[in-house]
């Protein structure tokens, strides 16, 4: 019986040795990589008006840094009712995470702006809605319903 004790007091430590080695770290987050994610902030003038030339910029930063020089930057532009639709323009970059594009709306109503960029592996397509002008009811009734009528596929939170 003392062979069949001893070998279960080394079996034992040996099953505490390797499970001791098995705990976690306290710095184990640390020895990944740390993820930095894009992020966007879309800047848009507060009153539009048609038949004016109009600047909307996007602002990428990436860990708390300008993200310069992104893998790209496309925009969509597209009106509710589905009449006016700019597809993926590329937004030219003014510096320190600055991008825009100029253009000109030639009707009122509610427009949304979905932005595709990536930089460093990280990619993102925030989408955001504005106002050109006034509002038609229907355009009304579908911010009231916060259901508003896409011409474009699924919502990405920015």
């Amino acid at each position: 019986m003392k062979n069949k004790d001893s070998s279960l007091v080394v079996l034992l430590v040996i099953f505490s040795v390797l499970l001791s080695a098995c705990s976690v770290r306290s710095d184990a987050a640390e020895l990944y990589k740390q993820e930095k994610p894009l992020e966007a902030a879309i800047v848009i003038p507060e009153l539009l008006s048609k038949d004016e030339p109009q600047t909307i910029k996007v602002v990428l930063t990436q860990g708390g840094q300008p993200a310069n020089q992104a893998n790209y930057i496309h925009i969509d532009l597209w009106k509710q009712d589905g009449t006016v639709k700019l597809s993926m323009e590329e937004a030219a970059e003014v510096g320190n995470g600055v991008y825009h594009i100029n253009t000109t709306f030639d009707s009122d109503g509610l427009y949304y702006i979905k932005v595709y960029a990536s930089s460093n592996g990280s990619i993102i397509m925030p989408r955001k809605q504005f106002v050109v002008g006034g509002l038609s009811e229907s355009e009304l009734d579908a911010i009231r319903k916060n259901k508003p009528e896409e011409i474009e596929g699924h919502h990405h939170h920015h």
